[in-house]
């Protein structure tokens, strides 16, 4: 962050200058930056872009130098070019005109980026010419399209807005102006840039600054990799300007030590309860059921259940947001019964739901989880193994997704190890092996699409286990035939439709979906799919119980919990050589929305509260797992 004194400089205005953009510059007003205070365009007294000749013609057969060549910024991209000092008297780094403004030449959100390339004009050709890309035409095509969207990563930089929506909150990437784009990577870089939101004309600024006092002709500098210290990170980091290989780099991923756990406790602010015996309720109790979640609020009318607007005098807490101090009510109000399991996030957030998983399945994870890394703690471990599976010829389709976001939002597929590094950057992700051979549903308007399905399951109780599944389940389609290409088109590849305007919704119901499904799979039937999706859950719940908190879901006997479990099948084959359906646990979500659920079934929050609170299953339309 910048101190309170910058908004009392000058912050000059950089322009790129060159011979080579001035007629461009004339008539692309954009390019031109705007200080604090008023504007300055004096740019031009400071520093030059000066073309760089890397080889000389009769070393361009050199094999060593074209080798050496590929380590430097921005490989392949011709002309190079350099942003050096060109005034006289040099910069000063405690000089408070040292500050200065770079314009952004794109700001964009990733899923509309094609369409920004081919439909605004002249951009394409902009973002061709800063990044080297031969392109001469005046229709944008697909062809160049494509090299953009592959070397943008190369360019971007990225913010995030902290206030908003969870739509609003999604990261902004951008790319700096043919000056900004210009500044080449150091290790020791004579400069540092930052990120500027001015709220007066809402418009993103890049601020750079020198970092020591600089002479004429010193090359400005800023470190890709700022902020990173340990040397092997950084090299993982580099890797989009500087290719490298990571293969001597152990791929196994173990789950984390027990510290790693009590450190996200620790984030999560939470509190753990004490230790309370399982109370007792009378048979014909009433319970009193404090809630803020409107499906229940219309739902719910089991007449063992009342509302009250007074949580003090509440039998239940049925809450939408996160529940922290468990310690205050397990010592004040043990009896409270409430909708939520201390340490949760274990299932609920991606990240811990991988590292848990691991418990089933090894460093590897098991057989119904994609598999999937850390980016912020396991960057290394996925490279590596993204480059061996590129050097045995194997699939490398991988899908980024937020720790904790749901709805698909900001979650990218690709098939691009540069992509995935500067995703990093963004926001905590994980990255997933993405499903390149998904078994499908053949749609008659459309073809062979994706689909995937989203069971309720109830955890009554941690210890003992004891784990139900709603009968009825529920189904999403892509829109668009399936095929591993066009990877930003959202309709083929994501199946969450509901939340998306003007997007068609296609809904089948799970009675009429099964006798569909085995009439296009008649050697798989539906019975047996179901019974290899309940074994995959009974194993996810027993392992995330398997150890006390926080490392596993707490056994706090006053808890009960409701989740969303979405999966896809995919093609695999079995110990014995048969072609099977494998479930794919794709996250499991707290609080889902339900309103499907109360829409075409009624009594279902009547089955839930009967299920987890009264310990009434008979007729309540769930099955018993665990």
């Amino acid at each position: 962050m910048l101190d309170s004194s910058f908004v009392r400089m000058q912050a000059k205005v950089v322009c790129a200058f060159s011979a080579l953009y001035c007629a461009y510059m004339s008539t692309a007003s954009t390019n031109c930056l705007y200080s604090v205070h008023f504007q300055v365009f004096d740019a031009g007294d400071y520093f030059g872009i000066m073309q760089v000749e890397e080889v000389d013609e009769e070393e361009e057969g050199d094999e060593a130098m074209e080798d050496e060549l590929k380590k430097k910024p921005n490989p392949g991209n011709e002309p190079c070019f350099k942003v050096i000092v060109t005034n006289e008297n040099g910069l000063q780094a405690s000089n408070p005109d040292s500050i200065f403004l770079i314009d952004h030449a794109w700001t964009y959100r990733i899923e509309h980026a094609r369409q920004q390339l081919l439909h605004v004009p002249g951009l394409l050709h902009r973002m061709a010419n800063l990044m080297g890309i031969d392109f001469h035409g005046e229709i944008p095509d697909e062809g160049s399209v494509e090299q953009v969207l592959q070397e943008m990563w190369k360019y971007n930089q990225t913010y995030q807005l902290s206030q908003g929506t969870a739509e609003e909150k999604v990261p902004v990437w951008y790319i700096m102006d043919e000056f900004g784009s210009r500044i080449q990577h150091s290790d020791q870089p004579s400069f540092a840039t930052a990120p500027l939101f001015y709220m007066p004309q809402q418009i993103a600024y890049t601020v750079l600054w020198p970092l020591r006092d600089l002479e004429t002709g010193d090359e400005v500098t800023r470190d890709y990799a700022y902020g990173e210290t340990d040397r092997l990170i950084r090299k993982c980091v580099l890797l989009p300007w500087v290719p490298n290989e990571v293969l001597d780099v152990n791929c196994f991923t173990p789950e984390p030590s027990d510290e790693h756990y009590q450190a996200i406790l620790a984030e999560n602010k939470e509190k753990l309860p004490i230790a309370i015996n399982p109370s007792v309720y009378d048979k014909d109790k009433v319970f009193k059921v404090f809630t803020d979640i409107q499906q229940v609020l219309n739902s719910l009318t089991h007449p063992r259940f009342v509302f009250t607007d007074k949580e003090a005098e509440a039998d239940i807490l049925y809450n939408f947001s996160h529940f922290k101090d468990y310690r205050k009510l397990s010592e004040e109000r043990p009896e409270v019964m409430l909708n939520q399991f201390p340490c949760e996030n274990l299932l609920t957030v991606k990240d811990c739901l991988a590292s848990i998983s691991r418990r089933a399945g090894g460093p590897d994870g098991p057989r119904w989880l994609p598999r999937t890394f850390n980016l912020q703690t396991e960057l290394p471990q996925f490279i590596c193994y993204f480059q061996q599976r590129e050097r045995r010829g194997e699939d490398n389709h991988w899908i980024c997704k937020p720790w904790n976001l749901a709805r698909s939002l900001d979650t990218h597929i690709t098939n691009s190890l540069n992509n995935i590094i500067r995703h990093r950057e963004s926001s905590p992700k994980v990255v997933c092996k993405y499903i390149e051979n998904p078994v499908l549903f053949h749609r008659e308007d459309v073809g062979m699409v994706k689909f995937d399905i989203r069971y309720v399951v109830l955890l009554r109780s941690v210890k003992p286990l004891k784990l139900y599944v709603y009968d009825v389940f529920w189904l999403r389609f892509s829109n668009r035939a399936f095929s591993l290409d066009d990877l930003d088109d959202y309709e083929k590849h994501f199946t969450v439709m509901n939340y998306a305007p003007g997007v068609t919704l296609k809904q089948v119901h799970c009675e009429e979906f099964v006798p569909q499904f085995e009439k296009q799979y008649p050697e798989h039937l539906w019975t047996t799919v179901q019974a290899n999706i309940f074994k995959a859950f009974a194993e996810l719940f027993q392992v995330a119980s398997a150890k006390p908190a926080p490392l596993g879901i707490c056994d706090y006997p006053s808890s009960r919990a409701i989740y969303a479990i979405d999966l896809m099948l995919k093609w695999d084959t079995s110990r014995d050589g048969k072609r099977i359906m494998q479930p794919q646990i794709l996250e499991v979500n707290f609080n889902p929305d339900c309103d499907r659920a109360c829409k075409y079934h009624p009594t279902f929050f009547n089955d839930v509260f009967s299920t987890l609170f009264l310990d009434e299953a008979d007729n309540c339309h769930v099955t018993c797992i665990v």
